[in-house]
């Protein structure tokens, strides 16, 4: 019987075997380079774009251009009351949604009507005026003067919030842990960090008064008794500061009538600030959102 393995001599010196495997060798390139020349030609899989938010079906960006969480809940904000004022008969149903998160002059004169309809803001009576008075007398004070540096993680278009944050909390827990009798780390920090022109001066703003300060930024620095770095980053409309308070100089303290409406407008704006959240939950609760998140009332009665 013919041996199945080769041409029968048993010796396998005629070849054969060495034919068959030359013919698997050539087979084998060709099947590579088939193989190559296919994935080659793989097209890759479409990189999905991000959702795109909306309220009640209205567009809150283009598709591909979806602004930072911020922004989404800001711009959630303001279509749930322009399709409130639509509802409440303020705004005409032809005032068209932008993607662009801009409101129309008009939605935004219909959307103030609805506020002052709907807002239930109740003047501060003169105890609760006194009370807050008592308990934040340094906040009233005239000429008080701030004498501070700081390190600016400027918020940019497109940047990275996230990220930024961390590199701002690892900037304040360098500058906090920095030996006084060392380098000046804080100076350094700034010099390498900070994006304000101050950084090529270590930081250094002078002295300040709360006037010459942004609002956010004064209220973290001023009628307080802190010293040095302080604890937690300061948010403004500029981006994340690492703060240093070097020195101090109280300033003159006023009395109670002469700051009486201050106090009572502060108070007001607190009130209408905690108004304006309820209402906004409210009118979430029954609006069907996507692709953000904002707070929700749990229940209609909520009052």
């Amino acid at each position: 019987m013919a041996n199945s393995s080769g041409c029968g001599s048993g010796t396998g010196s005629c070849g054969c075997a060495s034919t068959a495997q030359s013919a698997d060798a050539v087979k084998s390139p060709v099947r590579g380079i088939a193989r190559s020349a296919a994935e080659s030609l793989r097209v890759a899989p479409p990189v999905s774009a991000p959702p795109i938010a909306t309220v009640n079906g209205v567009a809150l960006h283009p598709a591909g251009d979806r602004p930072d969480d911020e922004s989404l809940r800001q711009r959630a904000h303001s279509e749930l009351l322009r399709q409130e004022a639509i509802r409440c008969g303020l705004l005409s149903s032809a005032d068209l949604a932008t993607d662009d998160g801009v409101q129309s002059e008009v939605a935004s004169t219909a959307i103030e009507q609805l506020l002052e309809r709907e807002l239930d803001v109740p003047q501060p009576d003169e105890s609760a005026c006194l009370r807050y008075f008592e308990g934040h007398r340094t906040r009233f004070q005239n000429g008080e003067r701030v004498q501070v540096r700081h390190i600016l993680f400027a918020v940019t278009p497109g940047v990275d919030v996230t990220l930024l944050r961390g590199r701002a909390e690892t900037a304040l827990l360098d500058a906090r842990c920095h030996d006084d009798n060392a380098s000046d780390r804080f100076e350094s920090l700034a010099r390498e960090l900070s994006n304000c022109p101050s950084g090529a001066e270590g930081g250094a703003l002078g002295w300040l008064t709360a006037s010459e300060c942004a609002p956010e930024f004064a209220r973290e620095l001023f009628g307080l008794a802190d010293v040095g770095v302080l604890p937690r980053l300061v948010h403004s409309r500029f981006g994340l500061h690492v703060v240093e308070v070097l020195a101090r100089q109280p300033g003159e303290a006023l009395s109670f009538d002469t700051v009486h409406g201050a106090v009572s407008q502060t108070l007001q704006q607190q009130s209408y600030i905690a108004a304006l959240r309820q209402y906004l939950q409210l009118l979430a609760a029954d609006a069907q959102i996507a692709g953000v998140e904002i707070d929700r009332a749990e229940s209609a009665l909520v009052q």
